[in-house]
């Protein structure tokens, strides 16, 4: 009887719905007390008298249809109550977690019976008809995932509750990171020991409670290594279909032209995730406009790609520039992914970057940064050393409002907010102190006369330098923090290196360009004589710096950017999203201002005091976002192949034949005809009233 209904009342909820259909009988039954009156007609008494008859309480009850129909109503009330239907999967466990994908692929229209309803959508109709089986006794949480775990609904019995918090889980265009979300659950099925005292065994202040995981996805995620499930019983419910095509664009920049020095292009990349070859068209537009279009030859799983000029049709001075793929061309792949069919960029007003130079003099670096190439990448300001110390200068170095500072034989107090050289000097952090083998700090070392032995000469910093034919009087050995690079070798170590801190990178010269010994300037080496010696600074602006002619870097949604306003001193910017809707953005003292890209692709504008400065595009551009196609597994002998299923840990979970255990109840069905029912009784006897 399980199978058939559910309960869903209170043992008094039941009695009290007992004794509606003997209160019906009731009032059939009921003798009523009339006052008697005289009247002119003989056929008004006896219409009375047949009235009374009916009313009496002891006399047998006359047939009338219309308390069948009553009895009946109250019939079909309690059947639906019972919540009567039928299932082909048990709902087993008394806690159950749904984890339900909530991606960018997720919004891909291939699921459903018609086949045309979201993949979200229909995770979310299975959840929901998962939840209609659970009893009294059972408790549910449900969480969404993308690249990040949120947590939709904690634990609970209600199921009312479940289901409204399930319809605010909205589709993304971020990716998917599955790890995230097991953690949470974990967290939950397999509580952590604590010792009650130190040296003491650990004891388990909550019970474990073992718990269903239901998995609700289209697989987009890497397989979780060194996870263990303990209590955690998986499910994974995939959606979608392993033949849908889809067309994407996969790539759109904006970048210098290698044949035409001075002249900005875009480049365009589109993916066909299809088994056929297509012929796509893609269009490019400038603020609206279509100024540019070209047809793709793409085979079947492989990608082409696209240039654009720009310059000739006006985009240098700014603009939102857009890639789109042609109706047509997605009417023909039958394409069901709509976030990866276009792309945005942001062009900004190309402006030189702010370069400034600290230094007690040098004129060689300062001839190096005043050639006619490396002042259009940006504008060189030059500072004493004894200005570091200024409110003033920390204020703006802590403001990012230098693209880069050369430290010419000088140090800051603290690390600016900006690509820095250092130039016969170090960064004042711990990750460019030399250590020894146990992690302490050593004394930096000196050599003289080091040989320069080898370089890095696939480092962009050293593009067309030789850098061989040079002598150094003495150096100090620098030691590159974690993820740095090694530029310049010598017998006894590294002379140059280049390493990561936050968004940006320092490059170190250990040896200085000129030094003072016995009162006097003095050359530390002959490299300024080398032809070497400007290319490398050209190159050490292009690199730094070549960024900021108004390409904008294009930004993937849920991903993380700093924005340095233009003018340093404002502590709060206007930022405007694709659709028009402002936010507020503020900061403290000196600090950037930090926004996380949230779901809408677009353009973004930057206002500083009312007035546009910025622009900076959230775009898709995730191949594995767009490879909607359900990965199968390695197919048996006579066999076709299934779709892939999941690893967790040492685990591996079947696909459950693309479909959850899922209860069908026909309990709506049954209070329309309930309501049809008291219609027509209603009908009935205002027509015997009539009558």
């Amino acid at each position: 009887m399980n199978e058939l209904f559910r309960n869903t009342l209170t043992p008094a909820q039941w009695a009290i719905i007992a004794a509606v259909p003997p209160a019906i009988l009731a009032l059939y039954f009921l003798k009523l007390r009339r006052q008697p009156l005289e009247v002119p007609s003989t056929y008004l008494w006896s219409k009375t008298i047949e009235d009374l008859r009916v009313n009496s309480l002891w006399q047998r009850l006359r047939q009338s249809f219309l308390l069948f129909l009553q009895l009946l109503l109250v019939a079909l009330a309690i059947l639906a109550l019972l919540r009567p239907g039928w299932q082909g999967t048990d709902l087993s466990g008394q806690r159950l977690v749904f984890v339900i994908d909530n991606s960018a692929s997720m919004s891909t229209k291939d699921a459903g019976d018609d086949g045309d309803e979201s993949r979200l959508d229909v995770a979310k109709a299975r959840v929901a008809g998962l939840l209609d089986q659970m009893d009294r006794t059972m408790s549910a949480m449900i969480v969404s995932f993308t690249a990040e775990p949120n947590v939709v609904q904690q634990f609970t019995s209600n199921v009312r509750l479940l289901k409204e918090r399930l319809a605010t889980v909205e589709p993304t265009a971020e990716g998917t990171d599955l790890t995230g979300a097991l953690q949470l659950a974990s967290g939950l099925a397999n509580p952590t020991g604590l010792s009650v005292q130190e040296g003491a065994p650990e004891q388990e202040v909550v019970a474990p409670e073992p718990a269903t995981l239901f998995i609700l996805s289209d697989g987009k995620f890497d397989d979780v290594d060194d996870f263990s499930l303990g209590n955690l019983e998986p499910v994974y419910v995939p959606l979608g279909s392993p033949e849908t095509a889809n067309l994407a664009i996969t790539a759109l920049t904006t970048r210098s032209s290698e044949a035409v020095p001075g002249e900005r292009q875009a480049f365009l990349q589109v993916a066909n995730f299809s088994t056929e070859p297509v012929e796509a068209i893609a269009e490019l537009r400038l603020d609206g406009r279509v100024i540019d279009a070209k047809r793709l030859a793409i085979e079947a799983g492989g990608v082409a790609g696209a240039l654009f000029p720009l310059d000739r049709d006006g985009a240098a001075t700014g603009g939102v520039l857009e890639a789109r793929l042609a109706d047509a061309t997605l009417a023909a792949v039958d394409d069901r992914l709509t976030l990866d069919n276009q792309a945005s960029v942001g062009l900004n007003d190309p402006r030189g970057g702010r370069v400034l130079l600290v230094t007690p003099g040098n004129v060689a670096i300062e001839q190096s940064l005043a050639t006619g190439r490396t002042s259009r990448l940006g504008l060189v300001e030059t500072l004493m050393p004894e200005a570091l110390k200024t409110p003033q200068h920390q204020r703006l170095a802590a403001a990012g409002a230098f693209d880069l500072i050369i430290y010419d034989r000088c140090q800051p107090t603290e690390m600016p907010r900006a690509n820095t050289v250092f130039v016969g000097s170090t960064p004042p952090t711990e990750a460019w102190q030399p250590r020894d083998e146990e992690k302490k700090i050593l004394k930096p070392v000196t050599v003289v006369a080091p040989q320069v032995i080898d370089w890095n000469r696939v480092h962009p910093l050293f593009a067309n330098a030789e850098l061989g034919n040079f002598d150094i009087v003495e150096s100090q050995i620098v030691t590159p923090p974690v993820g740095g690079v090694a530029l310049i070798d010598a017998s006894e170590g590294p002379l140059a290196a280049i390493g990561p801190r936050d968004a940006y990178e320092d490059l170190v010269l250990g040896f200085a360009i000129l030094i003072e010994s016995e009162g006097r300037v003095q050359r530390n080496t002959d490299w300024i004589n080398r032809h070497s010696f400007p290319t490398f600074w050209l190159n050490t602006l292009e690199y730094f710096v070549g960024g900021s002619d108004g390409q904008t870097p294009s930004l993937q949604a849920g991903q993380t950017i700093e924005i340095a306003p233009r003018d340093p001193t404002l502590t709060s910017i206007t930022l405007v999203d694709p659709t028009g809707v402002r936010s507020e953005l503020t900061r403290r003292s000196a600090q950037p201002f930090v926004w996380q890209a949230g779901s809408k692709l677009g353009v973004y504008r930057v206002l500083e005091a009312g007035d546009e400065t910025q622009r900076f595009a959230v775009n898709l551009l995730d191949r594995r976002e767009s490879d909607v196609r359900l990965r199968l597994g390695t197919p048996d002998q006579e066999k076709q192949a299934q779709i892939a299923s999941v690893r967790i840990g040492n685990i591996t979970v079947a696909a459950k034949a693309g479909a959850a255990p899922s209860r069908q109840e026909i309990w709506k069905p049954l209070l329309v005809a309930a309501l049809v029912l008291l219609l027509v009784e209603w009908y009935l006897y205002h027509r015997r009233v009539a009558l």
